[in-house]
């Protein structure tokens, strides 16, 4: 997307855009961030709470921005909100005196960014179609349970963080 594009759907002149923006990267920044300011839930999690519960309302807070993990996976956001996040998680990585906390963070952040855009098909993948020639046991197994998208990503977490320690 382009910003002259950009600037046709919210009907400004591109001009204007021009002058705030290097580029539309910078607009999926400004939109990353925006909507990461204004969670309330992350904002006090990121202020108090430890990577028990920060991990998870960042979770949700993508899970509730679905569009948000898709950008994030073309550029790594560097908005002042997303920045104290990850202030927040090398920090509290550091006083438990992980190895390296920079790459304990990147695990914790890929696997939140994985598992919010493995969630919308949480749900209904147990009612897709699975051909059981060519997958017996999965196609046995497959729709037998219904899949709590929030305990999957909170039971991976303990696992991630006990590794970490």
């Amino acid at each position: 997307m382009t910003i002259r594009a950009i600037a046709a759907a919210i009907m400004v002149a591109p001009e204007s855009l021009h002058s705030r923006l290097n580029s539309s990267d910078d607009l999926f920044d400004l939109a990353l961030d925006a909507a990461l300011g204004q969670d309330a839930r992350v904002a006090e999690a990121v202020a108090s709470a430890p990577l028990e519960e920060l991990m998870p309302a960042c979770y949700r807070h993508l899970v509730e921005h679905p569009w948000a993990p898709q950008v994030i996976a073309m550029r790594a956001p560097r908005g002042p909100h997303y920045l104290q996040l990850s202030e927040r998680m090398c920090t509290l990585l550091t006083k438990r005196g992980v190895e390296d906390p920079m790459r304990e963070a990147n695990w914790l952040t890929n696997f939140t960014i994985g598992s919010a855009l493995g969630t919308a098909t949480a749900n209904t993948a147990r009612f897709a179609a699975i051909d059981p020639v060519i997958a017996p046991v999965y196609a046995k197994l497959h729709g037998t349970n219904a899949v709590d998208a929030e305990d999957l990503y909170r039971r991976g977490l303990i696992t991630l963080l006990s590794a970490g320690e």
